[in-house]
Parts: structure tokens; sequence; C-alpha cells
């Protein structure tokens, strides 16, 4: 798909086990692998991981009458039942992910088909749905919650939808500040398109450079430049959705009071009620000027206090993040400073974009020097800037040198932070030590709000057992103490099938009641993404 302005995307492949592009994969730095052993002691040496030729898949599922039908949509040429197709559609990103595409046998849709157009998008789903067979919708393949594995549900086939075809800039209003973005568009690519133009989004998760448009409107994304552009599904005014029993198109005004939002229905829905083609979002002038300053902390406790006074000051950075003690001394080490690594200390970063930066900078330095806050100049925000998308490289580098590296995150109140934080670290902790594994936790911030803030954990871990089945029992625990401490299962990874048995948790079971009601009227046979957000049994409760 192009529009008046857009053109389909030529998009790389990404690595099929492990992050990005398998050329920019590298071994651990020097120093981070002098760092390790004093952290974790020795790590055990990994399994060989499979090459992707050894791997083996069942036989598609899908019987030539479905194939037929398939075909009649989008052409023979967008139906791809290869076993490598296939593999490198079988899940997303998260480290269980990887350590799944080390094995020799894996699970895989039947088939990957690639529509061109919303048209086709809707034809398939009806396809489907006559044929029982489920749909998982795909974007960059960069989701780290499950919610790209190849569920067949009750259905005896499934596909991966890949939306790569749907891709291009479809329209821009220069004068309301508005685009509309095909969903398959990729970060870099809108980036680009609309920078031609003359405009920006804005929108820089650690994702970018793979994930879609339409991806971040199903996860409820969140990028770095949160401060000072909101999350993602802030920005979006309005979808072009297609679903098993009809189309629908949202957000016809800036404001209405014409009933509930609907927009906000599929904003987060991960591919479970319909299947977002087109996103039209809100754009601004690419910034003539940005600046960069560093600022350090006695401790994580002074810069969660700047940190909150800068969000309810208002007019701050576009980037604000802070970097707790176990955080701040690994990315130190990655540039070979190891001894203030050894150090104690907390970071922050800003990075001011846009008009009015001298007397946004002047405030927030204000305000992060009463809090304690030191500036150490703008080479720390450099080397964060021009290394913010390559952490899952990293993250493999210490897969292959045998040391389990994994993400989770959630967001709270100011009041209820330091507490939240300190649970979710004694349930990491106590967990991997009762897997007889010693961890090194560390912890960020990067997305602030007037009444709260987001906590980001990474970590390292040197497990000595089944990797997969420590982790489970760890995630478990975590999960529980996030719910019992006042957290959210999710502040941007979104539900997946990961998190999904805590939903109801958070949301009630008549929230849950309300989201099986409505996805039984889009999606009637259970077609889309059956196991992600709503669990399968919890759907034949409410049946």
């Amino acid at each position: 798909m192009s529009g008046e302005n857009g053109r389909v995307a030529v998009r790389s492949e990404m690595r099929w086990n492990g992050w990005g592009d398998p050329a920019r994969a590298s071994d651990l730095p020097r120093a981070v692998r002098m760092l390790l052993p004093l952290l974790l002691g020795r790590p055990q040496k990994p399994a060989t991981a499979v090459n992707l030729a050894e791997v083996r898949v069942e036989p598609s599922a899908l019987l030539d009458g479905d194939l037929q039908a398939l075909t009649a949509v989008v052409g023979a040429e967008h139906i791809d039942t290869a076993d490598e197709s296939r593999i490198r559609h079988a899940g997303g990103r998260s480290t269980p992910d990887l350590l799944r595409r080390r094995q020799p046998e894996q699970a895989s849709p039947d088939a990957v088909v690639l529509p061109g157009s919303h048209d086709e998008v809707a034809a398939l789903l009806r396809v489907c749905a006559d044929r029982g067979i489920a749909v998982i919708p795909f974007g960059g393949g960069t989701s780290v919650v499950g919610a790209l594995d190849p569920d067949r549900g009750a259905h005896r086939a499934v596909i991966s939808l890949d939306l790569r075809r749907l891709s291009g800039l479809i329209r821009l209003d220069e004068v309301s500040g508005e685009a509309c973005l095909a969903a398959g568009t990729a970060g870099p690519e809108a980036e680009a398109l609309l920078a031609a133009q003359g405009f920006e989004l804005g929108h820089y998760p650690q994702s970018f450079r793979y994930a879609t448009i339409g991806g971040f409107a199903a996860a409820r994304s969140s990028g770095q430049n949160s401060a000072g552009h909101g999350r993602f599904d802030s920005m979006v005014t309005g979808l072009r959705v297609a679903t098993p029993t009809g189309d629908i198109d949202l957000g016809r005004s800036p404001g209405s009071a014409a009933g509930p939002d609907l927009i906000r229905v599929f904003l987060g829905s991960e591919g479970i009620l319909g299947v977002i083609t087109e996103v039209r979002v809100r754009v601004h002038p690419v910034p003539r000027e940005r600046v960069l300053e560093s600022w350090s902390f006695a401790d994580f406790s002074h810069g969660v206090d700047g940190l909150r006074q800068v969000a309810q000051n208002g007019g701050g950075p576009t980037v604000i993040r802070l970097s707790d003690e176990a955080e701040t001394a690994v990315s130190l080490a990655q540039v070979g400073r190891i001894g203030k690594a050894l150090a104690k200390g907390a970071s922050i970063v800003t990075v001011y974009e846009g008009d009015g930066i001298a007397e946004r900078r002047a405030r927030t330095s204000e305000i992060l020097t009463a809090a304690g806050g030191v500036s150490s100049g703008a080479s720390g925000a450099e080397g964060w800037l021009d290394g913010r998308f390559d952490g899952p490289y990293l993250r493999d580098s210490l897969l292959d040198a045998g040391v389990f590296c994994e993400t989770l995150e959630t967001a709270t109140t100011w009041s209820n932070l330091h507490h939240l934080r300190a649970e979710i670290t004694a349930a990491l902790r106590g967990g991997f030590a009762a897997a007889g594994a010693k961890s090194y936790v560390m912890c960020h911030i990067s997305h602030v709000y007037p009444t709260g803030a987001s906590l980001y954990f990474t970590v390292l871990a040197n497990i000595r057992s089944d990797p997969l089945e420590a982790w489970a029992e760890i995630k478990r625990r975590v999960n529980d103490s996030i719910i019992a401490a006042g957290g959210t299962i999710s502040h941007h990874h979104a539900v997946g099938r990961d998190h999904a048995p805590w939903l109801e948790k958070e949301i009630g079971e008549t929230g849950v009641r309300i989201l099986a009601a409505i996805k039984r009227e889009l999606d009637p046979t259970w077609i889309l993404n059956p196991g992600a957000v709503i669990m399968s049994d919890r759907s034949a409760r409410h049946g």
C-alpha cells in the first residue's frame, strides 16, 4: 500500500534467532566481560545453538482448500509455507523466545500470508473465520510478552498475518498536523517519509528500528521521548480496523462526546479484536535544535525526587530517564570506565528538543540541582543517545556468553514507587536464589507523569538449571508481587500471553467480561490471536 506521498517499504530481515541486523551482532565488550565475574561468578557455558537449516517444524496443517481460498485473496506469491519463513514468524524477541530459537524443534505458524490492502485483510479474516484458521497479526516481530506465539487455540491451523506490504504515508495534513500511515510502516520509514515533508512523529521506543506503526498502536507503546511527546496512544487521532464481522473507521474529529471513545478499545488490543490497517497520528515540525545533559546523584532516591518535581512542574525535557546505582555501573562498564562503575551513584539523562530549550533547561536544572544532582556535561547523554536502540544486541551477546538477561516493566504512583521497586527487586533476587542462581538487578525510570512513573528492570543471572523453567517460576513470583504491591502488570510491553493470567487481577472480573463480550461480537469464532490478553479458559467461562 502507498498513498500519494507514500511508498512500499523495503525492509531487511531481522536475525532469526536474535535481535536486529545479523551484521551488528557482536561479542561482549571486554570491560563487561571483566565485570561479569565480579557480579555473577563464572558463567556456565551455554548449550550450542542450532543453525536455521537444522530446525525442525511440523508440516503445515493447512489443507489444499485453505491455500486455494487464501490464494484467491492475495495471490500465490504472497503466501509462504517454507520452513524458514514460518520459523522467522514463530514468535517475538523476549529472552524465552530466543532461548526457544536455540532448540532443534520449534512451533511455528502453518503459513505466512502478506496482504497488500485493507480490503485484502478483511477478506482474509472472513476466509479464516469460515475455515477455522487462527490469525496472528505480525508487524515487526518485536513483541516481548508472547503476543506472537503461533497459538492455534481451538482451531486446526494458524497463519501469521504479516503486514509489511501495508506500508507508507497515506496522507499528511500539514495544516492540522495530522498524518495517516499504513499499519505495517516501520518506525524509521515513517520518520523518513514525514521528514521529507518537514515533520516528525517523534516516537522512539527501543524497538524503533523494526517495530511498526500498527504495532505501536496495538501494544500501547511508549517511546523514549514520552516526557515531551507523550505515549503513542496519546498521539493517535484515528484508526481503521478490519474485523471478522466488519470494518470500523474511527476518529472523525479531534474531540467528541458521541459516546465512549472506541479508539481506546483498539489501542492495546494486541490483535484480538481486529487488525489495525491504518493509523492517524498527530505530528509536529522536525525539531531544529537538540541539547543534551547528564546528571549524577548520590543515590536513586534523590534522583526520583528530582524526576518527580520535574514531571509535576511541567515544561521540562523531551527525554528524562533515571538509572539506579546498578544500571549506572553497568553503563559505565560498557564504555570501559570500570573504576567509576564500581563506585556508588545514580544518573539522569536529559534531552531537550524543539522550542524554548534555554528556559526549559534552566528550570529543570534548578530542580535537579536542588534535589542533589550535579551536572556531568553532555558526554553521558550523548553515549546513551548513540546506543539507545542497541540494548537488545548486548542481551544477545550475554546469552551467547551463558548469562541470562531479561527485562520487565511496570508503573505506579510516586508515593508507591519505592515500595513497588523494593518488592519486585526482592521477588527477582529471591526467585533466582531459589533456582540456585546469582543475580544482578538493575532498574531505571524512563517515563514520567505528574502522578507517577514507570519502573523498568533488567536482570542478569548465572542460571545453571534449565533457564526457561527457572524464569517461568521467577516471572510468576514477580507478576504476583507487582499486583500485590499496587503496580500495573505492564506499562508499555503489553499483555500478550505472558501476562494474561494476571489481567483479571488488574481490571477485575467485570473488566474481563467486557473485553470478552467485545471480542465475541467482533470475532465470534475467536480466530484472532487466541490466548493473548484474554485467556482461552476465561472466554469459555463467559461464552
